[in-house]
């Protein structure tokens, strides 16, 4: 008996009729200057940002939407070679527009499986800022996770659920939202919160990674703090229908500026994730 692919609600992507291609941002390893991560991040096939692209999505072809972005996402990560190397691949998930884990996840494990890329390679991340009901949320993350992909909470700190979702379920991966990050170097506060949010993570095992780092004062409190995860214009910005290998340390941090921590391995580190 032939397995099906697809589910009801999805429809395999029919629905959306904008065509889409993907950019990718790196997430840097700043200990081992090597490329954590590419996260997929949705264009216009004609080069429009999220913000247009997102303007057609409804909810009649939101489960559409979310399935050609998933699919998408896999097949151009691996034409473009992402499989040869250690990177893994971070793929957005509007939850509502998941209605059963197991069968809307159906188009992604064969477009994985047909692209050669490892479910444990996959890291789904969801925005914090998106209202949905709870016991749905967690479980489609405990339903992803059983199957062997990874998952992350993205924002965090800037959403609804917080640390109340965190008492509840611990995801691989907590991305930082840049409202914490951005100007931290100049603000007390902040660096108070994120020191408290990253003993948290480490105590419940999760894997922190800040995002929205653009300054070499950022990165040089963060990196001091011990953050060795890290995304952001100064590291590199997104890219059209491309995989960036940034350098490490950043051009724009002066080498005296650069401890010991982990500097020299970001010096002898392969280029390439």
């Amino acid at each position: 008996m032939r397995t099906e692919t697809t589910c009801p609600g999805c429809r395999d992507g029919a629905g959306f009729d904008h065509a889409i291609t993907m950019a990718f941002q790196p997430i840097l390893n700043i200990r081992t200057g090597r490329v954590f991560a590419q996260e997929a991040l949705v264009r216009g096939a004609d080069g429009a940002g999220a913000a247009e692209v997102l303007a057609h999505v409804t909810e009649g072809n939101r489960y559409a939407f979310d399935q050609i972005c998933r699919t998408t996402a896999i097949a151009l990560a691996a034409r473009l070679g992402l499989a040869q190397t250690d990177a893994a691949l971070s793929v957005n998930f509007l939850p509502n527009a998941v209605y059963e884990p197991k069968a809307c996840i159906r188009l992604t494990l064969a477009t994985a499986l047909r692209h050669g890329l490892p479910l444990d390679r996959i890291i789904f991340e969801f925005t914090e800022s998106e209202s949905v009901d709870t016991a749905h949320l967690i479980n489609i993350l405990r339903a992803y996770k059983a199957m062997g992909f990874r998952t992350a909470i993205d924002d965090f700190g800037a959403g609804y659920a917080g640390l109340g979702l965190l008492s509840k379920f611990q995801p691989d991966i907590v991305k930082i939202d840049m409202a914490l990050v951005q100007g931290l170097d100049t603000d007390r506060a902040k660096r108070t919160i994120l020191r408290g949010t990253l003993r948290i993570l480490d105590e419940l095992e999760i894997t922190a990674i800040c995002e929205g780092v653009e300054t070499p004062g950022e990165y040089a409190v963060l990196r001091d703090m011990g953050v060795e995860l890290m995304q952001g214009y100064l590291l590199g910005r997104p890219a059209l229908a491309s995989l960036t290998h940034p350098a490490c340390p950043p051009p724009v941090i002066p080498p005296h500026a650069w401890s010991a921590r982990g500097g020299a391995a970001c010096a002898q580190a392969a280029p390439g994730g």
